[in-house]
């Protein structure tokens, strides 16, 4: 061996040294982390977690609770049926239900999502009667008179009126002119009374609840029979509601020719004089078919019906009130 191989296997060996003393303190230090790791009871992000760290984990979030005014007016699904009834032809969706418990005694599809037409009037009017007082005059806009469908007729443009005579074309002739005329009155503009009519379904904890027009004439407005209960008891705790919807017709004084406002009220119930009727909406259009929300008082009881999609709402609603009355 020459004198150079000598030097290089020298340092080779010189240089070997520090390089497995080196290896012996990362190792070491691997297994003081692994130890560390362990004691804390950690594990590698793609090992499975041990049942103790599962059960650390947090739990799903919880449902938001309902607000107390939304809760009063909640309608109980859950007790079995006071009575039963089947109909031929049934609505495509109902409910009967005692308006001071909120205790449902009959249900038909009570969470299914439906047009609900012009009951969307039943929100419109409770804003009003929450956001308004009862003496405030309402100016006539051409918006309302650009309206289509149902209507009370004969707003004069550009006058005052009596915001209470159109509380009663609203929900008795259900007037979409009246329901245009208020919204703007209420918001400045029926897309932001609309928002509005949102928000508070929303609070009310009505969450198959949605609407895009304060009078109903479009499918977008919907709705569902145990919302709908909801909405009829907080309606009636409202006094201005409550003494609109109970009238067979309605002569108010109003700025037209005569001076003299008729209106007619388009509950069956009432019209065909059903006992202890109270209230309180229709609706119609082709797409919802013929909806119902009726209020019964008798014999220190209130009950109230909801039909959405009825052939014959007037004579469905009877059939129910009549063996709710007797075994609800």
């Amino acid at each position: 061996m020459t004198s150079r191989s000598v030097l290089m296997g020298g340092r080779r060996r010189r240089h070997r040294g520090p390089l497995l003393a080196l290896a012996a303190l990362v190792a070491l230090l691997a297994a003081l982390v692994a130890l560390a790791v362990s004691a804390l009871g950690g594990h590698d992000a793609g090992s499975p977690a041990s049942p103790a760290q599962a059960t650390a984990s947090p739990p799903p979030a919880s449902p938001q609770p309902r607000s107390p005014e939304a809760a009063r007016a909640a309608v109980d699904l859950d007790e079995p049926p006071a009575f039963r009834l089947r109909f031929r032809h049934p609505p495509r969706a109902g409910l009967v239900f005692d308006l001071e418990s909120g205790k449902a005694l009959w249900q038909r599809n009570a969470r299914r999502r439906l047009p609900i037409a012009s009951l969307t009037k039943m929100m419109t009017a409770q804003l009003v009667a929450e956001l308004t007082h009862a003496r405030e005059r309402v100016r006539i806009t051409r918006a309302a008179l650009g309206y289509r469908g149902s209507g009370v007729g004969r707003l004069p443009r550009g006058r005052r009126v009596p915001i209470e005579a159109l509380l009663h074309g609203l929900l008795l002739p259900s007037g979409n002119d009246a329901a245009i005329a208020l919204a703007v009155h209420v918001s400045g503009s029926e897309r932001r009374f609309v928002a509005r009519m949102n928000r508070r379904a929303r609070e009310l904890g009505l969450t198959c609840t949605r609407f895009v027009s304060s009078h109903g004439l479009e499918a977008g407005n919907r709705s569902c029979s145990a919302d709908l209960a909801a909405l009829a008891r907080v309606n009636m705790g409202e006094y201005r509601i409550r003494r609109v919807v109970r009238k067979k017709l309605a002569v108010l004084r109003f700025p037209i020719k005569g001076g003299r406002l008729w209106l007619s009220n388009t509950n069956p119930l009432l019209r065909g004089g059903y006992p202890g009727t109270i209230g309180l909406k229709t609706g119609y259009t082709e797409r919802a078919g013929r909806c119902l929300v009726a209020v019964v008082r008798r014999r220190g009881r209130t009950l109230g019906v909801v039909l959405l999609g009825s052939p014959d709402p007037g004579r469905q609603a009877r059939k129910l009130l009549n063996l709710a009355f007797r075994r609800g």
